[in-house]
């Protein structure tokens, strides 16, 4: 399953004692799954909020070719896929540039929107984060053209190496829960999240899920991948404190009965970022591909509810595709 017994630790050793892997598979801890039969009463009774079929967007502008000193520049691309540049690196997360996120090219999960940036307008990217395995984090046409035109390292959760070694990345990091390691003048840590993998009906849960957090120079950012809302976020918070950003998931999260334990509530997204304690927010994971059955909007619509009227909190961003900002 894994590369080689030499270049990837046991999970039992690099957790600090907080199992999360048995007999071949990863779970997490103290967390009941759904069966088959709860699958099949999700698909009986789903509800699908409205989307519309395609939705017109103009491509953002380039971003700069980085962000020189203390500056944070971060840069909305859509759904998981974002821009990170701090002290002349570029780190993109989970990216995906394809059409559809499937096995196939002729059915599954499509856009409804372009991506906010243009392949072709990506400055050179230095890092890449992976938090899993699914077709919608972990896009192998994208990561091929990637290895193709940058020379960039990749970090990864255990199990999903030897995926992109074979996609042309000759830099690899595999990673466990709380291991960290040394990049670039910056810390890249891998933290627990709340989720599942699989490619196929076959492999569910053979290679891990995770978040990550990089301690910069410029502060420490979180990207938080795919994960329901779960007491992690005050234990990410004891070690990492103070958070510059947080990139947290706000969509996928209906019905909340089926979803819940693997994907937030944009108001459990809210109350993760207090748990956090991040200086800011930035919302993903939302409004390019229909996955549950929350609608188009639902998400945003629901995380300006949640927010209200704040005054005097810490900022939740919601940026459009191809927007770019500095950060605080």
């Amino acid at each position: 399953m894994f590369d080689s017994p030499a270049s990837v630790a046991s999970p039992s050793e690099t957790c600090e004692g907080v199992e999360h892997f048995r007999d071949g598979r990863f779970f997490n801890p103290g967390v009941p799954e759904h069966g088959f039969l709860d699958l099949l009463q999700w698909m009986r009774n789903r509800e699908i909020g409205p989307w519309r079929n395609w939705i017109p967007s103009t491509p953002g502008p380039p971003p700069p070719a980085q962000a020189e000193g203390a500056s944070l520049r971060v840069t909305f691309v859509n759904h998981a896929t974002v821009l990170l540049q701090t002290d002349g690196c570029n780190i993109l997360t989970d990216p995906v540039w394809s059409r559809r996120v499937s096995p196939v090219s002729f059915m599954g999960p499509q856009r409804h929107r372009d991506p906010g940036i243009r392949f072709e307008d990506l400055p050179a990217i230095h890092c890449i984060l992976i938090s899993h395995n699914h077709y919608d984090h972990l896009d192998l046409p994208t990561l091929r053209r990637l290895a193709a035109a940058h020379d960039a390292e990749v970090f990864c959760p255990l199990g999903v190496a030897r995926m992109l070694r074979r996609a042309g990345f000759r830099r690899v990091r595999e990673m466990d829960w709380w291991q960290q390691k040394p990049w670039q003048g910056t810390m890249v840590h891998c933290v627990p999240a709340q989720h599942f993998s699989a490619r196929h009906p076959f492999d569910r849960n053979r290679t891990l899920w995770c978040g990550w957090m990089l301690e910069t120079p410029s502060g420490n950012v979180y990207f938080a991948g795919d994960t329901g809302f779960a007491p992690l976020f005050k234990a990410i918070a004891e070690r990492f404190s103070p958070i510059r950003l947080a990139l947290l998931p706000i969509g996928a999260y209906e019905p909340e009965w089926f979803m819940g334990p693997v994907h937030m509530t944009p108001e459990q997204a809210v109350e993760a970022q207090s748990m956090l304690g991040a200086s800011v927010a930035l919302a993903i994971h939302f409004g390019t591909f229909a996955l549950a059955d929350d609608g188009e909007t639902d998400p945003v619509d629901r995380l300006q509810l949640a927010l209200g009227d704040r005054a005097g909190a810490e900022p939740f961003w919601v940026l459009e595709e191809g927007e770019g900002r500095l950060v605080p």
